[in-house]
């Protein structure tokens, strides 16, 4: 089917085929090349379409933005086509996998168009509606993906402006996060950061600076802060906020089964500082703060330990996303650490006895290069989410309720895992492997590892 842009036609919709609209007469391909097959969505400024582009063999799909809206006042029509233009500098400006791709920029019929990559997926407000409240793990990889995507833009001198779970989509095939709408992003220099401006950005979100017309950097980490504490609560960030004791009360809110640790609580504080000075300044900072803090508690240096344990092979696997031989390494040395043959399995009550140090260092090595989403610790949190559920439990992380020690094919071994699906729980030995996720809490509460 084929959609005509035209905001006044009665009748948009024509056949594959046809160049111009039956209804109206308007030409249906843009630029001669894309042509509009259905809306997928509207806003204030105008509509956005799920378009083909003709000129390739394989027509592959994209997303063009429409500006179109009757204003009679010409200061906010300028106003909106100089922000649909800078969203268009921007994202040529802007080339990261976790940005969409700008593929052309035009004027036709009176009317401003983009057309970028198609995002093929939901955004993470729409992933609320659907899944409920978001879990610690989750916030996790959020923070650590998005903060990259930060650190590019503020690197080019980009601040976003309207950070919020609408803006944040994941794709579906690969499920990494794309940071859109870049529509109201500011070039950012040291003299203009110093001028009152507009205000822009969406209320709820925005830092106490932006709404004075002044957006730092840290504007835009101000607003990831706060659509962390929406995605764990699903209240609105306004009722979040104590005006009579001016402090964030999200902890207060939380659901009785969503468990957030002190140290993600400390960082999201930070993050939700009113004053500019009390929080992250960059987001290369708050990157610096997510990866040091377990080096710090583990005083280690190039994954080497006081004992003989080496675990640069681990580190090494993990930082090439060679999920499988990582599993198999994180058996070796843990049958090592606790001085046992290789290849032997592990009983619950051998958890125990496992070293605090070395029990730290391979949650951390799976933790952060899974951006989150593995780890000893993600699974403790996951367990007690579900109230130490263990069939809950397995179905959240994609384990079969028995324990087939013997096959690696209840396995996903790839970041499209479920969260907290790694390590594995081959090595678990013994009759009773669902005594191991509570012995694994115990034992991480014991070592302080969260």
């Amino acid at each position: 089917m084929s959609y005509c842009t035209n905001i006044d036609c009665l009748r948009p919709q024509n056949s594959d085929s046809s160049r111009f609209c039956h209804s109206c007469g308007q030409e249906l391909l843009l630029k001669q090349r894309y042509r509009a097959i259905a809306v997928i969505g509207c806003g204030g400024f105008g509509r956005t379409f799920l378009a083909i582009d003709e000129h390739l063999p394989a027509k592959p799909k994209c997303a063009i933005k429409q500006l179109c809206f009757q204003e009679e006042n010409t200061e906010v029509w300028h106003k909106a086509v100089s922000l649909f233009n800078q969203e268009a500098l921007r994202l040529n400006e802007l080339e990261h996998s976790q940005i969409p791709k700008l593929l052309a920029h035009f004027e036709q019929n009176k009317k401003f168009y983009i057309v970028e990559e198609l995002i093929d997926g939901q955004t993470l407000a729409q992933e609320l509606q659907q899944q409920g409240v978001f879990k610690e793990p989750q916030i996790w990889e959020i923070l650590k993906s998005l903060l990259l995507t930060l650190q590019f833009i503020h690197s080019r001198q980009v601040i976003h402006r309207d950070i919020k779970p609408e803006n944040i989509m994941r794709r579906s095939v690969r499920g990494d996060l794309v940071l859109i709408d870049f529509g109201i992003a500011k070039l950012a220099t040291n003299t203009r950061q110093l001028r009152t401006g507009t205000i822009v950005g969406t209320p709820e979100y925005v830092a106490p600076e932006q709404m004075r017309g002044k957006a730092l950097p840290a504007s835009d980490l101000y607003s990831l802060g706060v659509t962390c504490i929406y995605l764990l609560t699903a209240i609105s960030p306004f009722d979040l906020f104590d005006i009579v004791s001016d402090r964030w009360v999200w902890q207060e809110h939380l659901p009785a089964n969503n468990i957030v640790s002190d140290r993600l609580s400390q960082i999201l504080d930070k993050l939700l500082q009113n004053a500019v000075s009390q929080r992250f300044q960059s987001a290369t900072e708050a990157l610096q703060t997510l990866e040091e803090q377990p080096k710090k508690l583990l005083n280690i240096s190039n994954y080497h330990t006081l004992t003989t344990i080496d675990y640069k092979p681990l580190h090494d696997l993990l930082a090439k996303g060679k999920w499988q031989l990582a599993d198999s390494e994180t058996w070796e040395l843990m049958c090592q650490a606790l001085a046992k043959p290789r290849g032997s399995y592990i009983l619950s009550s051998e958890v125990d006895k496992f070293p605090c140090q070395h029990l730290q260092t391979i949650d951390h090595l799976w933790v952060n290069y899974s951006h989150g989403r593995f780890g000893f610790s993600v699974q403790t949190l996951i367990y007690k989410n579900v109230n130490g559920d263990y069939g809950i439990f397995c179905k959240q992380v994609g384990w079969h309720i028995y324990n087939y020690t013997s096959a690696n094919s209840e396995f996903n071994f790839s970041l499209k895992a479920p969260i907290g699906h790694l390590p594995s729980r081959i090595w678990i030995g013994g009759s009773q492997p669902w005594r191991y996720p509570n012995a694994l809490a115990v034992k991480l509460a014991a070592c302080g590892i969260s």
